[in-house]
């Protein structure tokens, strides 16, 4: 007699790549936070002694050449500021997930004038969550943002534009190591041309973007608006069809609680 015992991987695997995601993440964060302090330093310093060169110079015209420098000192202080500005901690109040979809809707067909067809498929039992409800929308906004870019800018022949707004609610769910009894799952989906295979393991570092236009910022901000509500994004992606999929616990557990 042969005894046979089959076990699913996918689960396994699925957990493992959540705790990669979440721990590549928190890694790039501290990165960030580390190399922002060593740039505005110096660059304050630049910029208080452009401003005293400026007051010291005898033709007003040579101001234009400190005035350069204290304008890109202001647009690099700017750029860091924008790594690192949405790494303050929620305000957390009860909140309801549509209506942070709902605003997000609102300004993109407001955007894109009628170019793109929004479809909203939402679950109207899940139950509201505790967050940040200005945070949560900028987070949504740039995902839907991203996709209404990535449609507009590489249009398939023959395909209306559309994104899915799509809301369901998971039992005993699995965010990292930590099993939650109740997770909102957000699902933004567009028919884009998806996202190219050599980067899409890194589209939320920050910096990383596939369009050329892009600062590769929105996604690594809106992971770690994600991240400070315990949550995680994800991406999955072909040609046709890009989910980002938004999890977030409705009952977070305990800190440390890896049950």
């Amino acid at each position: 007699y042969y005894l046979m015992e089959l076990q699913e991987i996918n689960r396994s695997w699925s957990i493992s790549r959540k705790e990669m995601l979440l721990a590549n993440h928190e890694t790039t964060v501290e990165m960030i936070r580390g190399l922002s302090h060593e740039i505005k330093n110096p660059l304050g310093g630049i910029r208080g002694a452009a401003q005293l060169l400026a007051a010291e110079l005898p033709d007003p015209q040579l101001r234009d050449y400190t005035n350069v420098i204290i304008g890109e000192t202001d647009r690099l202080v700017n750029l860091v500021d924008r790594l690192t500005g949405s790494y303050k901690k929620p305000n957390i109040s009860v909140m309801n997930t549509h209506e942070v979809l709902e605003r997000v809707r609102n300004l993109v067909e407001a955007e894109s004038k009628g170019a793109i067809s929004i479809v909203r498929d939402y679950d109207p039992s899940l139950p509201e969550l505790e967050g940040d409800l200005e945070q949560m929308i900028q987070a949504v906004l740039n995902i839907v943002r991203n996709a209404m870019q990535a449609l507009t800018e590489t249009k398939i022949p023959g395909q209306k534009p559309q994104i899915i707004l799509r809301t369901r609610a998971l039992s005993h769910c699995a965010i990292g190591p930590v099993m939650h009894k109740l997770v909102a799952r957000i699902e933004i989906i567009d028919n884009g041309p998806g996202i190219r295979g050599d980067i899409i393991e890194n589209i939320f570092y920050p910096l990383i973007s596939g369009r050329a236009e892009g600062t590769g910022l929105g996604l690594s901000i809106a992971q770690n608006i994600v991240k400070n509500h315990r949550g995680l994004i994800e991406c999955e992606s072909k040609p046709g069809k890009t989910s980002f999929i938004i999890s977030i616990p409705l009952h977070p557990e305990p800190e440390g609680d890896n049950t």
